[in-house]
């Protein structure tokens, strides 16, 4: 049975009425002409004390980079942070970047990248676009430093999925753990076992999310790698670390992707939660706890 924490953690949502945006196209549609004019800020709060933190801007991004304090670094990780592709890095996903390079003793690089946003805004982030970008910058941290894991939640986990594929199609050495939060895999969103979820899910909806979804894939069709990992090709992948929950409605295609992937020959661990909800290793419970230290775990050992 899930802890009294995460018992508790539906009920918020519900009170603050979390699900409208994506559960209604026209707040949706007016989330992303209001972040357009008035973008959130992507500050990272006070971290522990135990992290460094720099900014080193690549290819036009803020890039930031933890490290931790008072000890040398092994190996990089680069965390692409989610959001519906059109909602700003947050508070859980800096705390947990934190703690990965504190614990895992390593280099945690955090692009900000481009977000999704109305045709008329300029510089709006796109599947095409980022994709390409984290790939490079992986790219070149293999090139400068060695080996890099990727890791990403929800829309960045599709991101991380995404740009591992291209790093294999370029020929760039295999990662060596890509680690994936509640990603979203298929961007069609026309699994019927999602219907069968989205009456347990107090938080997503395909209604408002297709409204991101269009405006995330610009030109490209759905079924693009770069939109859709699930349609991608799994063959060459380096080991992947997969969590879900049932409460979610990506928890379908995900059962797919680890099915595909290991069909292909890939290393998958899955951890699928009973009773939790999207992105649960971000959350303040025991639940969340116990998958943040399974992470340091993974990436501890993969940069060794």
């Amino acid at each position: 049975m899930p802890s009294l924490a995460s018992r508790l953690i539906p009920l918020v949502i519900r009170a603050t009425r979390r699900q409208r945006v994506f559960a209604d196209p026209d707040r949706a549609r007016a989330f992303l002409d209001e972040a357009a004019v008035r973008p959130a800020s992507y500050a990272p709060p006070r971290l522990r004390d135990d992290v460094r933190l720099s900014r080193a801007d690549r290819h036009g991004w803020p890039v930031y980079v933890l490290e931790p304090a008072g000890a040398p670094a092994r190996g990089t990780v680069v965390y692409v942070h989610g959001g519906g592709w059109a909602k700003e890095i947050s508070a859980p996903h800096w705390r947990l970047c934190a703690q990965v390079a504190a614990e895992a003793r390593t280099r945690v690089l955090v692009p900000v990248y481009p977000l999704a946003g109305p045709v008329s805004a300029t510089n709006r982030g796109t599947a095409a676009g980022v994709v390409a970008g984290v790939a490079d910058l992986v790219r070149d941290e293999v090139a400068e430093h060695g080996p890099v894991c990727l890791a990403g939640d929800s829309a960045g986990g599709q991101i991380a999925l995404s740009a591992a594929m291209e790093l294999r199609d370029r020929g760039v050495s295999r990662l060596p753990a890509t680690i994936l939060i509640s990603p979203a895999l298929d961007l069609a969103m026309g699994n019927p076992d999602i219907d069968r979820v989205q009456p347990s899910d107090p938080w997503l909806a395909r209604r408002g999310l297709r409204v991101f979804i269009d405006a995330w894939r610009a030109e490209l069709p759905v079924d693009d790698p770069r939109v859709s990992p699930l349609c991608g090709d799994f063959t060459g992948l380096g080991p992947l670390t997969v969590f879900a929950a049932t409460r979610d409605i990506v928890l379908p295609d995900v059962r797919l992707g680890v099915e595909r992937a290991r069909a292909a020959g890939v290393d998958v661990t899955y951890i699928e939660e009973q009773g939790l909800l999207h992105v649960h290793p971000l959350q303040p419970t025991p639940e969340g706890r116990a998958a943040r230290e399974t992470i340091v775990g993974v990436v501890r050992a993969a940069v060794r």
